[in-house]
């Protein structure tokens, strides 16, 4: 259990199966990323993370991830759009406070006894979860090549507050 500051983030909302959004939503967030560092020097790389506000029990088809990265609260507003190209990123504030965490180490597939672990721990200790599932990608898939899944680093992280 952490307490975490709110955090100013880039968002994307895309539907579907992480296997096949995922990195459409993470490369569309760094490009963004990318052009606003001409602007905002102070901002600094951070891993990507995601929300998953929907049950896990429906067809991945039907997922909805809300993919973000950290920003500098200087940030105010997007780069400007040119020709036809419309970004779904989107400026927004995640709130944080207290938060249970666990690190699960390889591939996101083999998440679910982590998770169950973190979920047993914050209900142990008089806690409850009242955010989103969220995941933090320390260490993971690149852009160019895949990586090894058994080496993969996910922060798996809930909003709590006691009950």
């Amino acid at each position: 259990m952490v307490s975490m500051p709110s955090q100013k983030m880039l968002v994307v909302e895309i539907k579907g199966d992480p296997n096949n959004t995922g990195k459409l939503a993470i490369s569309e967030l760094y490009k963004t990323l990318f052009i606003l560092k001409k602007t905002y020097k102070e901002i600094k790389m951070a891993a990507p993370r995601s929300r998953w506000p929907k049950s896990f029990n429906i067809p991945k088809e039907e997922w909805v991830g809300l993919y973000g990265i950290p920003v500098s609260d200087t940030v105010e507003k997007l780069p400007e759009q040119k020709g036809n190209q419309k970004s779904q990123v989107k400026i927004a504030v995640w709130e944080y406070g207290e938060v249970a965490e666990i690190l699960h180490i390889g591939p996101y597939s083999e998440e679910n006894s982590t998770v169950e672990i973190l979920q047993k721990f914050i209900k142990d200790k008089g806690y409850k979860i009242i955010g989103d599932h969220e995941e933090d990608y320390i260490k993971g898939p690149g852009m160019i090549f895949k990586g090894n899944p058994k080496k993969y680093y996910t922060i798996i992280r809930y909003r709590v507050k006691k009950k």
